[in-house]
């Protein structure tokens, strides 16, 4: 079995909240038009976790989701080059980690919401997932955890 690979993904929550995934069951992460956000979904695998970042309005990450799919064309863009991946829920984090936390935390100085803060698909290392995690107050279900 492939290495699990994290990502950060990101979307308004009045655009696809979190709460819609959990109640959708799962979703095909359309709309991405950024060359680079394009290649990290293509680069995501099946089993592969993400953080789920609340952008503009709450500005916090808000749970994990799972990467369902290989990625394949995108359907809001027909005859387009671009690309989606399908998600799933995994876990609403205990207490949301805000913008302003991630910032002021030593160890995230490198972390894509402050580097990369336009991208809305990044790779990030699993000492930054775990990070997050904790600052959430938040442990991964047994059956979502890393092989």
């Amino acid at each position: 079995m492939a290495k699990t690979q994290y990502w950060l993904i990101k979307s308004e929550p009045s655009v696809y909240a979190y709460a819609q995934l959990e109640k959708d069951g799962e979703t095909e992460w359309t709309g991405i038009r950024n060359f680079e956000a394009r290649n990290n979904l293509r680069a995501m695998r099946p089993g592969d976790l993400c953080l789920y970042y609340h952008s503009n309005e709450d500005k916090a990450v808000v749970a994990v989701a799972q990467v369902l799919t290989e990625a394949g064309p995108d359907s809001t863009a027909p005859g387009e080059d671009w690309a989606s991946v399908r998600v799933g829920p995994v876990v609403a984090l205990s207490a949301p980690v805000a913008l302003a936390t991630v910032k002021k935390t030593a160890a995230l100085k490198d972390f894509p919401l402050i580097t990369r803060s336009r991208l809305s698909v990044t790779p990030i290392t699993a000492a930054h997932f775990k990070l997050i995690l904790k600052l959430g107050g938040t442990a991964l279900p047994k059956a979502s955890q890393p092989g």
